[in-house]
C-alpha cells in the first residue's frame, strides 16, 4: 500500500534513520534529507527504498525542492552539530517550508517538559521551534522522547564517561530515568503519521521503561556478563564540552521528571524495556 511521501530531515542520524526505516516498513515512500546522499548511512537507506536527496536545513530553496509533493514531514534537528541558535533557525526554516508546501502533517521531534524556565538550552530551543509551528498553523504532532537507551551503548555518546560515571555522580545511582529506544521512536512516529485524526495536535511524552541508573547497570551486567565500562571523568571536564548535558542532569536531580509509560505503549505495545533492548543489542549491535 502506497501511503504517500514523508520527508525526513536528518535522515542519516539516529532518530531520522529509525523513523525512515519504520515509515518504509509501514508502506510510506520516504524522501530522506541529508547533506551527503553518498554517505554509507544514506546508501543503506536507499537500498531499503528511500529517495535520498541533498538538502541543507539552512537553505529554504533546497527545502522547497525536498518538500514538493510530500504528504508529511518528520522534523528533527541536532543542536550538537548546529548549536542551539542553529537548531532554532533550522527548525523554523523547516516549519516555514512545510507551510509553503501545504504539508498535511508535520511530526516534530521535541524534548523536555514542554514548559519554559528549565534553563536547559536544548529543551528551550525546541519550544521556540514549536512556537513558530503554531504561528504558521502547520498541522503538527509534537513527540517528546525521553532518554534514549542508546546512551548506554553508543560510542558517540561516550557512555563510559557519561551515563556510567558522571550522571550517577550528579544524580545518584538510585535516580530513576525514563527510557525509550530510537527504534521504538521510529515505530511510534510511523503510527502517528498513519492515524492523523487521532494524533494531529497532540503533544506526546514518550517513555517505554523507568529504571534507575543502578538498575540499568545491574541489567547490563546480567545481559553482558560484565559491568559496563566506566571512565572516571570529572564533572567539570564534561561541562566544558557539554554544559547543557550537565545542566539537564542537575535539573533532573533537583526537580524530577516523570511520564506515563502508557502513552508510548498505547501507540506501540511492543516497545522494548531496558532489559529487552540490551538483549537485542547483544544480538544486533548495529541495529538502527
Amino acid at each position: 500500500m502506497d501511503r504517500g511521501i514523508v520527508a525526513v530531515t536528518g535522515a542519516t542520524g539516529r532518530q531520522g534513520s529509525a523513523v525512515a526505516r519504520a515509515l518504509l516498513a509501514d508502506g510510506w515512500r520516504v524522501r530522506g534529507l541529508t547533506r551527503d546522499p553518498e554517505s554509507e548511512r544514506a546508501r543503506a537507506l536507499a537500498v531499503l527504498g528511500a529517495e535520498m536527496v541533498p538538502a541543507d536545513m539552512e537553505d529554504p530553496a533546497a527545502l522547497d525542492r525536498a518538500f514538493a509533493g510530500v504528504h508529511g514531514v518528520y522534523s528533527v534537528q541536532n543542536p550538537q552539530i548546529s548549536g542551539l541558535a542553529g537548531e532554532i533557525r533550522q527548525g523554523c526554516k523547516v516549519a516555514e517550508a512545510a507551510e509553503r508546501a501545504d504539508v498535511q502533517h508535520l511530526v516534530y521531534a521535541s524534548a523536555g517538559t514542554g514548559e519554559r524556565g528549565t534553563g536547559i538550552g536544548s529543551w528551550e530551543s525546541k519550544l521556540d521551534v514549536e512556537q513558530r509551528l503554531r504561528e504558521l498553523e502547520v498541522p503538527v504532532t509534537v513527540l517528546r522522547p525521553t532518554a534514549f537507551m542508546e546512551l548506554m551503548t553508543d560510542p558517540a555518546f561516550y557512555p563510559a564517561a557519561g551515563v556510567w560515571h558522571v550522571w550517577p555522580r550528579i544524580a545518584g545511582g538510585s535516580f530513576e530515568v525514563l527510557w525509550l529506544s530510537c527504534r521504538d521512536l521510529g515505530v511510534i512516529a510511523a503510527k502517528v503519521f498513519a492515524d492523523p485524526q487521532r494524533y494531529l495536535g497532540g503533544d506526546l511524552t514518550l517513555a517505554a521503561d523507568r529504571r534507575s541508573l543502578d538498575e540499568c547497570r545491574h541489567i547490563y551486567a546480567r545481559v553482558h556478563g560484565r559491568n559496563p565500562r566506566r571512565f572516571p571523568m570529572p564533572v567539570w571536564m564534561l561541562q566544558r564540552f557539554s554544559a547543557d548535558t550537565v545542566a539537564l542532569w542537575r535539573w533532573l536531580r533537583a526537580t524530577g521528571f516523570d511520564a506515563d509509560l502508557g502513552v508510548a505503549r498505547a501507540i506501540h505495545p511492543a516497545a522494548l524495556s531496558v532489559e529487552a533492548w540490551l538483549h537485542q543489542q547483544r544480538v544486533e549491535p548495529n541495529n538502527a
